[in-house]
């Protein structure tokens, strides 16, 4: 492991980037979870949307291990995901188009493959690299306020308003409580240098709210999306059947200009989320050079893009780099053992998706919180 990943010229240990890759797992486990549940809206199967979840999340988390050699790990983007359902797929649905998701599916191969083609050119590396030092900085910051909004929405401590947009939520909800809880404690893990505070956070959280099931304070109500905190195995633990390549090519010959407005919509918003999202990540662990560049820029976009190819072909929405990947820099990674380990447990969670979909969005609000405000600090490299 030292030296393959060169532990100790980037400063860290196994130990550390064992509890990294943990963290970064525990912090974007949620795609398991959201996205089968976004993506049945077009009418694909959902536990087969979670196996190819998983195993499209694996492969390209691996390739980042062991080609690009970076702590970020790789699945089916959000936003990008939603526009799959329904800025592609619902439109056809009413249009009476049947599978409407196997024409997405195909826009999400073609994508994949331009993306790839572009990955052996220096277009992207140097749109990567040749960013303006101050807006890196400025995209980190942008990142860190990104991610601790959504943390702050996963745990109800901010909710939708038709006047003011977002509004506080309440703030007797154990949801709100338990989250300010975990960012207290870590925060003083913190504060006391103690070795995987952020993943201990939580865990801390979680088994809290289990507690509070348990008495009574958070009642489950699933209609609302307040679901059970325990573990339940009534499914069973052997992944589903995938949609294997399936792709519907035959509309797309009458409607190429459509097909490829489409294609464009996928690669544009991918391209750009991959540069911040790797942008913020190194810059949060020191990864970027003297030049303020990121070094193997090329072989971390390539993992990307193969790994938008393969979900494709399994039956996922396209596959990019995560920004909850920050989690886990915080928590100590700097270099692909991370993401290995993090690959690993997507793995595992084919077979255990029962314990890791059991802990809930405000379980990893403290992380999120966490690590937004440590990204917002970047603010200080400003010139």
């Amino acid at each position: 492991m030292e030296k393959f990943f060169k532990l100790k010229e980037h400063g860290t240990d196994a130990r550390t980037e064992v509890t990294a890759g943990i963290t970064t797992f525990l912090a974007m486990v949620y795609i398991l979870a959201v996205n089968p549940s976004i993506l049945s809206a077009t009418g694909m199967d959902s536990s087969a949307v979670f196996t190819a979840t998983a195993i499209s999340a694996a492969f390209a988390t691996l390739i980042m291990a062991f080609y690009a050699n970076y702590p970020v790990a790789l699945a089916s983007g959000m936003g990008l995901n939603v526009y799959f359902a329904f800025s592609v797929c619902s439109p056809m649905a009413r249009d009476g188009i049947q599978d409407p998701w196997k024409i997405a599916l195909a826009a999400v191969l073609c994508e994949g493959i331009i993306f790839i083609l572009l990955s052996f050119t220096n277009f992207r590396e140097k749109l990567v690299n040749d960013i303006p030092e101050n807006l890196k900085y400025g995209i980190t910051a942008g990142i860190g306020l990104f991610i601790a909004i959504v943390g702050l929405k996963g745990a109800g401590i901010v909710i939708a308003d038709p006047s003011t947009l977002v509004t506080l939520g309440k703030l007797g909800s154990p949801q709100f409580v338990l989250a300010f809880i975990g960012l207290i404690v870590i925060a003083i893990l913190n504060h006391y240098k103690v070795k995987g505070d952020i993943l201990i956070g939580i865990l801390v959280t979680w088994i809290l709210g289990i507690i509070a099931q348990q008495t009574g304070w958070y009642h489950v109500d699933p209609t609302n999306g307040i679901n059970s905190l325990l573990p339940s195995f009534k499914g069973g633990f052997f992944p589903a059947k995938m949609n294997i390549f399936s792709f519907d090519f035959d509309w797309i010959g009458k409607h190429i200009i459509d097909f490829a407005i489409i294609v464009f919509s996928f690669l544009f918003v991918d391209i750009f989320d991959t540069v911040g999202t790797l942008i913020g990540v190194a810059s949060k662990g020191n990864l970027l050079d003297e030049n303020g560049d990121l070094p193997r820029a090329k072989q971390a976009l390539l993992a990307d893009a193969l790994g938008t190819v393969a979900g494709a072909c399994i039956g996922t929405s396209t596959v990019t780099s995560y920004v909850e990947s920050s989690a886990g820099v915080a928590a100590g990674g700097r270099t692909g053992l991370t993401s290995l380990v993090t690959a690993v447990l997507f793995i595992l969670s084919l077979f255990l998706s029962p314990i890791f979909l059991a802990i809930p969005g405000f379980a990893t609000t403290p992380a999120l919180l966490w690590v937004g405000l440590l990204m917002v600090s970047a603010i200080k490299n400003m010139k």
